[in-house]
């Protein structure tokens, strides 16, 4: 059975120039400036009361023991654990003890949840507006047209990816559109950004999403979230710690040495 045809369309040279390489360029231009934007819009940092700091660093502690519980002897991990145990019930570690047990109060009149959701607005304007711009941009002028095809096939599922903006049925899955293109590099720059910028920039749109669905990611004062009650907290870090099956893995490290001579 023969081989289908392949399919080929007459375009323009000049397309691959005036279309994909300034899509390209301006995508990178835009990552790097609101690498610089986001920076020059982060508020710094106010230094944290030492009760605050040391509630937050002794929940990082509870969740470090039982992260690690396998690497420390039977001894020493009862000897912590009974400790942090205790202390997290006798509620040692907050910060505000006479607030113990009171419902949590507005986190809208609390001044650092407030400096973080301005924090986080800044960071969405500095990420939404320059998309918005260049969307508009690339519908006024670039909207239609075909611009490379892909050197490898492809299933039928990426056709919706790749020719955004072309509303043809029988065109080739290969074929990449330019609204298709600016999608690709909206996502696949990131390599590019860490080249220029190194590890630590915010010239990534999914990195800095992913940031601020998971903003507890990170230790220190993302540790509680406003409104959250760090008594209940330490608590069911408690409640975490007490079911650890502690398991060393120096156990029996003698025999098994001797069974690898």
């Amino acid at each position: 059975m023969a081989d289908p045809a392949a399919q080929s369309i007459h375009r323009d040279p000049a397309l691959f120039y005036w279309i994909l390489f300034p899509i390209t360029i301006v995508m990178i231009l835009t990552g790097v400036l609101r690498h610089y934007a986001t920076i020059l819009l982060a508020s710094t940092p106010k230094k944290q009361p030492l009760p605050a700091l040391r509630e937050q660093r002794s929940l990082l502690r509870g969740i470090n023991l039982r992260n690690n519980a396998h690497v420390i002897s039977p001894t020493a991990f009862a000897s912590r654990k009974e400790y942090i145990v205790s202390a997290y019930k006798d509620g040692s570690f907050l910060k505000d003890p006479d607030n113990r047990g009171k419902p949590a109060g507005n986190p809208m009149s609390d001044p650092a949840a407030m400096e973080g959701m301005m924090g986080m607005m800044k960071g969405n304007m500095a990420m939404m507006v320059p998309q918005t711009l260049i969307m508009s941009w690339i519908n006024a002028f670039f909207a239609g047209f075909v611009i490379m095809k892909l050197p490898f096939p492809l299933t039928l599922r990426f056709k919706s990816m790749l020719q955004s903006g072309v509303a043809t049925r029988d065109l080739d899955v290969r074929w990449v559109s330019s609204l298709s293109w600016y999608f690709l590099n909206l996502f696949g720059l990131q390599s590019v950004f860490i080249f220029i910028l190194g590890n630590e920039n915010a010239a990534n749109q999914m990195a800095q999403q992913m940031s601020q669905m998971n903003p507890s990611a990170g230790a220190g004062a993302a540790m509680f979230q406003p409104g959250q009650d760090p008594d209940k907290v330490f608590k069911s870090e408690a409640e975490n710690l007490e079911v650890v099956e502690h398991d060393y893995i120096l156990r029996g490290v003698e025999g098994r040495l001797l069974d690898g001579v």
